[in-house]
């Protein structure tokens, strides 16, 4: 029977423009899942670093024409699955709903979008293909908070087939196009996490090293490789090794660097500023020849691919979430992967 299937995509979001840079950040900082801090102090932390930090972010973001740009980018990723997922089943009518977590369109106002739609399905599509507390996790707990109704929620998809591929075409046509240099070295860079975080059960940095030695196996003429993480904020110790030291180590090494965003499925201010201007400069001050940064996967077709997989995937069985393969796939010692112990990986 034809069904009214709602697909929500969730992300981070980001300013529109310079005047919704201090409360964007306000936003995200006083998140529990970003700051796990008494409410009170939480609140004064997100006013103190919202307020610091406003103005180095109006500059970074005005080398974008003033705001993010990852709505315009999730809205195609939107379009393209949504043709996708009507081409391959043709019996459903799919209608994709994109939700920001920290800026419009808010989580809360897409509740009541999909509820005046009256689907007869709503399945919750995380555009983090690795799990965290403070991404998928925070998008997911936003939607029960706004009242979502009952829906298939996707945990994480870090192995999946066609997003792995999409990774590894990517990288090797970087590669390739640069002349296909033999000191090549790859840098797969994620966003951080506090060191802390990980060691209270987050299963993202596991995650992270499960999609890299995924992608790498169908790279074999790129044997020199490293894992790297970015974009910290606050004192706290982050996991490593950190973008910044990676490059200098490459440097060191006179190497030629690739990096690619290995966590990233959207071009925003992490890839656009952090990795192709500030990481560019520092490659450059440290003598470093080749440069060169794999695109995001955005439209991909071998990553919308995947996307429809997951969500046609995700329709079969009981309301609920819905690990990957049908089961949980992290080890036991991750206490906060949100998936039961069905299988320990």
């Amino acid at each position: 029977m034809m069904a009214k299937v709602a697909v929500v995509l969730f992300n981070l979001g980001g300013p529109d423009g310079p005047e919704d840079v201090k409360p964007f950040l306000r936003n995200l900082f006083r998140d529990p899942a970003i700051i796990a801090a008494p409410g009170p102090i939480r609140e004064f932390l997100a006013w103190l670093i919202s307020t610091t930090r406003t103005r180095e972010a109006q500059e970074n973001y005005g080398k974008m024409g003033g705001g993010s740009p990852l709505l315009p980018e999730t809205k195609k990723q939107a379009g393209a699955l949504e043709e996708k997922l009507l081409t391959a089943s043709p019996d459903n009518t799919f209608r994709m709903f994109v939700a920001m977590r920290y800026w419009h369109p808010f989580i809360e106002d897409i509740v009541r979008e999909v509820e005046d739609w009256n689907p007869d399905e709503i399945i919750l599509l995380p555009l983090y293909p690795q799990y965290s507390t403070s991404t998928t996790g925070s998008s997911l707990s936003g939607w029960k908070q706004a009242g979502g109704g009952d829906a298939r929620a996707i945990c994480c998809y870090p192995e999946a087939p066609e997003f792995i591929a999409a990774h590894a075409t990517l990288i090797r046509k970087s590669w390739l196009a640069a002349g296909s240099p033999t000191n090549a070295r790859l840098l797969l860079s994620a966003h951080g996490l506090p060191e802390r975080t990980v060691k209270a059960g987050d299963p993202y940095q596991w995650q992270v090293e499960q999609t890299c030695e995924a992608v790498m196996k169908h790279l074999p003429e790129l044997s020199d490789w490293q894992i790297c993480y970015q974009s910290r904020v606050g004192p706290l110790k982050w996991i490593g090794p950190s973008t910044e030291d990676a490059i200098e180590s490459a440097a060191r090494d006179a190497k030629a660097v690739f990096l690619t965003p290995i966590a990233f499925v959207s071009e925003h201010i992490e890839t656009l500023v952090e990795l192709d201007e500030e990481y560019a400069e520092l490659a450059h001050e440290k003598g470093i020849q080749t440069y060169k940064r794999v695109p995001a996967l955005g439209i991909d077709s071998a990553f919308i691919d995947s996307l429809a997989g997951l969500v046609l995937d995700a329709l079969k069985g009981s309301v609920g979430l819905k690990p990957p393969c049908g089961k949980r796939i992290c080890p036991s010692g991750f206490t906060k992967c949100p998936n039961p112990m069905v299988a320990d990986g």
